[in-house]
This record gives structure tokens, C-alpha cells and sequence, in this order.
């Protein structure tokens, strides 16, 4: 699918879920989501198949899963494997916090999921506490091992630095880098009701580039991929940087999500939502609909004016 800039669309994010086993500061309130979306609203998982079908059909080949936490809805499983054996899909990725995956990393892998990315902002246990409010690090750190062993590779590794929190934990991050981990950090994006904390705690990932003087450049392999890349000498993982706010990328992007109540969003920071729901549970033509909507995507999003969403990140899927 082409956009009317050019670009072609062939990456889909589904949040499976907007419940999540963690309350990260950045992510959600502590008390929880404030607005659940009533459970006949969430798409069934079978609904999910249809619509990646269709999707399919249309030149999608790259899908990730997200959430909230995707692992803890049921039979996940079971629908990374269906998904798996259709034609044209390429690669199948899902991210995840890390606190059920140990268990489930076979079974993942055998369903016909390729690779992970894990959410860690912190190699401390007790700050980790007191970001993910009330997780635990050696259980993450403990999935990692066990993605890796069962070939759940390239794994990359998602931190966001926060100021006053990790700022001072960078080099140690990098360090998982000469385990083969891709390691990327992502600038605190202003989202729904953590847009005010995100202000307050911004730190520019130029940061990075600063503390770490010998980091090199890796020449981009994929134009679409929002990070810059870089490695230290003879290690092999590498260091992403993804600036949406100082930086945006928005030129290459190729990618729409579906939230799990069956929105289409075409720009991660824009409002604007299509219902896909209504349509494919009527019966109606959800693929021209799809293929109307590409055409209507965004040129790039306009953080830098102060132009935030309201969803919080567990209900869009990041």
C-alpha cells in the first residue's frame, strides 16, 4: 500500500490489549487506567485474524503485537501461529515487559514468532520498582536469557530515558550491547495522561552521543526504521536512538497500528482514529476501507507544536 506521499505501508501494530501487569510512571496512572474500554468493545482475537488477513491481502508483511502487555491475553498464542502461516507475512515481532515471557518463550517461538522487544529503563532493582511500580528486574532479566537461548533473536532492548532517573545508567545499558542485544533508547514522548510527566522529565537522546564518545555510526539497513544506529568497536549489538521529538522521522514511516478496540490510527500522535470494528462486525467492506484511510495518512506529526493525543500509551500500543 502507498500513501500519498510515497511511502509504502507495510508494517501493522496490534495492541492485543490495553490491560497491562505493570504501572509504568510514564505509561499509566498507579491506580490503573482510568478509562477501561468495555470488554465487548475489545476486538475477539478471531476478529483480530480477520482484520491481519486483510491487512495481508493489502501488502502488509512486517506485524508486531503490543499492548498494554500483550502476553497476558489468552490465547495469544494461538493467534501468533495462525498468523504465522499465512502467505506473504515476513516477520512477526512482539514487545513485551518481560515479566511473563520466560515461561512462554518456547511456546512463542514454536507458534512462529521471530523476535522480541523488552521494555527496560533501568539495570537497578529498586528503581526498577519504582518505575514499573511494583515489578520485578531479575524476573526481566531472566526472560532475556531465555528469549536469546530459545532464538528469539535479534533481541533489542527498549529504554526511555527519563531526567533525574536513568540519566546516569547509559553506559551501563550500552554494556548489554557486547551480548549480541540491541539496545535502543527512546526520547519520553507526551502521551495521554503522562504528557505532563513526560514534559517535566525530557531528556534529548543527544545525551547519549555525549557520555558515550566511542559509539560509531552504523550505516541504516532498513530507511523506514525510526532509529539511528551506532556500535562500539568489536561489539556486536548496537545502540539505537530514536528522537521522535528533537528528531522526527516521519518522512520514511511505513506504519499504522490497531488498537485493540479496533481503531485504525494512521500516525502514533495524532487523535485521529477509523473504526474498523463496526464495519467488519456489519459486514461491510473493511479492505476499501483500510485503503481509503492509507491515502488520508498524516505527513508527520506536530509534537513539536504541543499537538498531543489522549489515549495513554497501553491503549494505542506504542
Amino acid at each position: 500500500m502507498l500513501d500519498r506521499f510515497g511511502r509504502e505501508i507495510n508494517y501493522l501494530r496490534i495492541s492485543l490489549t490495553d490491560r497491562c501487569n505493570l504501572r509504568c510512571i510514564y505509561c499509566m496512572p498507579e491506580k490503573g487506567i482510568s478509562k477501561k474500554i468495555p470488554h465487548d468493545e475489545i476486538l475477539t482475537l478471531e476478529e483480530i485474524y480477520e482484520l491481519i488477513k486483510i491487512f495481508v491481502e493489502l501488502g502488509i508483511d512486517k506485524i508486531r503485537f503490543t499492548g498494554g502487555e500483550p502476553l497476558v491475553r489468552k490465547n495469544m498464542i494461538q493467534l501468533i501461529k495462525k498468523t504465522s502461516k499465512l502467505q506473504g507475512v515476513k516477520d512477526i515481532s512482539l514487545t513485551t515487559n518481560g515479566q511473563l515471557l520466560k515461561e512462554m518463550a518456547q511456546d512463542l517461538k514454536d507458534a512462529g514468532l521471530n523476535r522480541v522487544n523488552i521494555s527496560l529503563d533501568t539495570l537497578d532493582p529498586e528503581k526498577f520498582k519504582t518505575i514499573t511500580r511494583g515489578g520485578n528486574l531479575n524476573t526481566v532479566l531472566d526472560a532475556i536469557d531465555e528469549a536469546i537461548k530459545v532464538g528469539l533473536t535479534p533481541l533489542k532492548i527498549n529504554t526511555v530515558l527519563i531526567g533525574g532517573f536513568n540519566e546516569n545508567e547509559i553506559s551501563n545499558l550500552i554494556d548489554l550491547t557486547k551480548r549480541g542485544i540491541d539496545v535502543r533508547f527512546i526520547e519520553l514522548m507526551p502521551i495521554g495522561e503522562a504528557a505532563s510527566f513526560a514534559k517535566d522529565k525530557f531528556i534529548s537522546n543527544k545525551l547519549i552521543l555525549e557520555t558515550m564518545k566511542d559509539l560509531v555510526p552504523v550505516e541504516r539497513e532498513d530507511i523506514s526504521s525510526p532509529a539511528t544506529y551506532y556500535q562500539l568497536p568489536g561489539v556486536p549489538g548496537k545502540v539505537g536512538i530514536i528522537n521522535p521529538i528533537s528528531c522526527k522521522f516521519c518522512d520514511n514511516c511505513n506504519r499504522i497500528r490497531l488498537t485493540s478496540s479496533g481503531q485504525l490510527k494512521l500516525c502514533l500522535h495524532s487523535n485521529r482514529e477509523i473504526d474498523l470494528k463496526s464495519p467488519l462486525r456489519n459486514g461491510e467492506d473493511v479492505k476499501k476501507i483500510i485503503t481509503d484511510s492509507i491515502w488520508t495518512k498524516e505527513e508527520s506529526h506536530h509534537l513539536e507544536d504541543e499537538e498531543y493525543i489522549d489515549r495513554n500509551m497501553n491503549q494505542i500500543g506504542g
